[in-house]
């Protein structure tokens, strides 16, 4: 088995595998499931700081992207959506696939979004139902202030759906210092369960809107609202995926138990850019660093292939290439969860520049060693 210290998914602890293994019950007709699953909801939202409900939803982190959109646009909705990285352009298709116009505010890939610039770019048009935003837009790791432009946004009206599936659990998020009305989250990343589930964060306004609307929500498995009163109505939508809900509860339990997790997060990556850019290896971002993902560029006179094979082959660790418009420019190194781990990120970082020099890339100090200083 490979280390896998990608962008996510990310290692799991033991004792998760381990409450994935227990006995099933009936998701739709145990009375206790029910209680489980709602109890569960409120561990996420306390760990947002929020009174917004939370759901789980079977299907991995792009789910609820998805159904964010789905659930919010009808045919002819303006959308705005803030587009800089890969996933945050992303939002794009899916409010077309469901009948919106989709309005890019485009900026440098290389650099978070700059809230006045948006201020400026909404004080000339605003007539959009929501926005769409990306917390860490996980292909180049920027991270976006969206507690920050959820509030601009909310001067005008504009209700804010925000993709924080790389950022959540690694990066402090506080709902209840927001107007962000749809969170969407996955399990796979700094919460370090395995993949398939989707959590949301749903405010009382996105519920209304969902009511209000004119047409049908054009769609079954991406259908929010048929979550709403499931706990009264002892009802889910589909068979809840029992075995992954009790893998995320103990997650759960484990990001509670780490009363450093968001310090341990910022100084292994503080300590992991040090290190690269000292080895001479050049970071993507100019600014913006999420402490989940650190992205570097590909040497030149090597390819993305050849360094990510090198180091599955002999060290038998596995971090991320890119796609769209980074593929093969950049890799992606996953500190998040329990990657954000000093030793294991040492290691990964020893084996970067064992690929890198064996391709003919020099390094220009032993980076393991600056990481541990720096840690």
């Amino acid at each position: 088995m490979y280390k896998i210290m990608t962008a996510g998914p990310t290692q799991v602890r033991e004792n998760v595998r381990m409450a994935r293994s227990q006995e099933c019950t009936n998701p739709d007709l145990d009375q206790e499931f029910f209680d489980f699953y709602r109890e569960t909801c409120g561990l996420l939202s306390k760990a947002l700081h929020t009174e917004n409900e939370a759901l789980i939803l079977g299907g991995e982190g792009i789910l609820g992207l998805e159904a964010a959109c789905a659930s919010l646009t009808e045919p002819g909705d303006r959308v705005l959506v803030i587009d800089n990285g890969i996933f945050g352009k992303g939002f794009s298709d899916f409010v077309r696939i469901y009948g919106g116009e989709p309005v890019l505010f485009t900026t440098d890939y290389h650099r978070p979004v700059e809230v006045e610039a948006l201020s400026t770019y909404l004080e000339k048009d605003h007539d959009f139902k929501y926005a769409t935003v990306v917390h860490c837009d996980t292909p180049s790791g920027v991270l976006n202030d969206v507690e920050t432009i959820s509030k601009i946004l909310d001067t005008y009206g504009i209700m804010t759906v925000a993709d924080s599936v790389a950022g959540m659990f690694g990066e402090p998020l506080n709902l209840s210092d927001s107007k962000i009305d749809i969170l969407c989250g996955g399990s796979q990343k700094a919460l370090s369960a395995p993949p398939g589930l989707t959590m949301l964060w749903v405010s009382d306004r996105a519920f209304r809107a969902m009511e209000a609307r004119k047409t049908p929500i054009a769609g079954f498995y991406a259908n929010i609202l048929l979550f709403k009163d499931y706990y009264e109505q002892k009802a889910f939508p589909y068979t809840m995926p029992i075995s992954d809900i009790k893998g995320l509860r103990t997650a759960l339990d484990n990001f509670f138990e780490d009363q450093e997790v968001y310090q341990r997060h910022a100084r292994i990556a503080d300590a992991a850019r040090k290190a690269l850019t000292a080895g001479g290896i050049k970071l993507y971002l100019e600014s913006g660093w999420s402490n989940t993902v650190t992205v570097l560029e590909v040497p030149e006179g090597i390819t993305d292939q050849q360094l990510l094979y090198g180091m599955e082959k002999d060290y038998n660790i596995m971090i991320s290439g890119c796609f769209d418009v980074l593929a093969g420019k950049v890799v992606r190194i996953g500190h998040m969860g329990e990657n954000a781990d000093p030793q294991k990120v040492s290691e990964t970082l020893a084996a970067l520049q064992g690929t890198l020099e064996k391709l003919g890339a020099q390094v220009s100090c032993d980076m393991a060693d600056v990481f541990q200083q720096a840690i």
